[in-house]
Parts: structure tokens; sequence; C-alpha cells
């Protein structure tokens, strides 16, 4: 069976409002990972935080096996919500971090995510949103009262039920499934999902060339308002 190629691009952005960019976004093509995290707390807060979920990721020995990267991510993110805990007591604030991380192995993807960050897949012109948001809105979706955009659009969007370092006990959804040559992955903060549609975010990913598609996906979101920082990381099976 030969292996697939994976391309990919980056890119995060202040946005248009904001001074500080309280998102944080990791690559590491050689072990097929990639990360969002979004930051909460201020600026110095959602830096700190982001930046601990990122980190405690990136410093994961390169030589894992497909099957042990998931729970040494799972492991490293419990880490890192111990971490912002504590800080956030020392400090008297609150503080934390959405993140979405997804791996790549052997014609398969695995991803875990706490709060709105997000992970999508286009897949023969369909796209699908893989993950489900850790929000206050999200049970009027999970109902049918409400899609997933018109949730994006309620006066208690931003308000999110899970983020690493928040509360006693860090708690991570988790999705498999096949990884197909010709797919494509969006992984985002909400500075990017408040401001384009499902529809409108696979129309773009299926007319732009990899080249292109983080800087167009970013300018879509500061053409909208750019209020907040805008995070994307597209991934090609090729």
């Amino acid at each position: 069976m030969t292996t697939p190629t994976i391309r990919f691009n980056a890119r995060t952005h202040v946005g248009r409002v904001r001074k500080h960019n309280e998102d944080a976004i990791l690559v590491l093509p050689d072990q097929q990972i990639w990360i969002v995290s979004d930051g909460m707390g201020g600026h110095e807060g959602g830096d700190y935080a982001s930046r601990v979920v990122v980190d405690a990721v990136a410093v994961l020995p390169p030589n894992m096996a497909p099957t042990e990267k998931l729970g040494a991510i799972r492991h490293a993110l419990q880490m890192a919500h111990a971490t912002i805990v504590a800080e956030a007591a020392r400090r008297g604030a609150v503080m934390g971090a959405t993140v979405v991380a997804l791996v790549l192995a052997d014609g398969h993807f695995g991803a875990l995510w706490a709060g709105d960050s997000r992970l999508y897949r286009l897949r023969d012109g369909k796209i699908d949103l893989l993950t489900s948001d850790h929000s206050l809105v999200a049970a009027f979706v999970e109902s049918g009262q409400m899609t997933w955009d018109e949730a994006g659009k309620h006066p208690q969007a931003n308000a999110i039920t899970r983020a690493v370092g928040v509360g006693e006990e860090l708690e991570l959804d988790k999705i498999r499934g096949d990884a197909l040559p010709g797919d494509r992955f969006l992984l985002c903060s909400d500075g990017l999902s408040k401001y384009a549609s499902i529809p409108e975010l696979g129309a773009m990913l299926g007319k732009m060339p990899l080249e292109v598609v983080t800087d167009n996906l970013v300018q879509f979101a500061l053409d909208r308002g750019g209020a907040d920082n805008v995070s994307v990381i597209v991934v090609d099976v090729i």
C-alpha cells in the first residue's frame, strides 16, 4: 500500500480589533500532528494558556508509533491543564484555552478537542464538521433547534463549557476515521468559524490551491469584521 503524501499550510493573524494574538498553532509535519489553540483570559492569560497547550505537545518524542500519538497528546494536554490551573490560582485569574488536535497515520485520522476550535473535512466536494463545539448553544444544535451556523450567531455563542485550564478535570472528545487521498482537513479557531458558514468554507476549500487557501480564509474573516484572532491550518492528503 502506498503511503499518502501529506501537505499543509498554516497561518495565524491577530485580526482587525485585538492588539494581541491569543491563538497559538503547532505544526509537526514529520509527526503528522497539527494543533490550533485559542487562549482565553485577556492578553497575558490567553497568551500563556494557548502557549502552554502547544508547548506541551511540541516536546513529545518524535519517534512515537502511530497508535501511541493520540494517547500521548491526551496526556500532554492533561499536563497542560494542570499547569494552567496552577498558574491561574497563583495569579488569582481565570485563564484557559480551547484546543483541536489532528493526527494522521496509515490512512487514518484521529482528533482530540475541547472548546469551540473546529476540525472540518472536505471529501469529494462535500464538507463535514467533524467536531462539535463545547458551548452553551451546542445543546440547541444537538436537539435540532438550530444549525451550527445559526448557533455561531447566537448571543451566547462564545460561552464555551470546556477548555484546557478551566475546571477541575479536562474532558476531551475524540473522533477517528479514514483519511483518503483527496481529503482536505481544516483546523481553525472561532475567529474564522464565527464568520464563515459551513457551505462557505466548503466552497473556498474546494476551489483554492493549498498555497493560497490559508491566506484567503484569513482574509475572508478579516473582511467580515476580524474582531477576533484568526488561526487556520489546512492539511491535504495527496
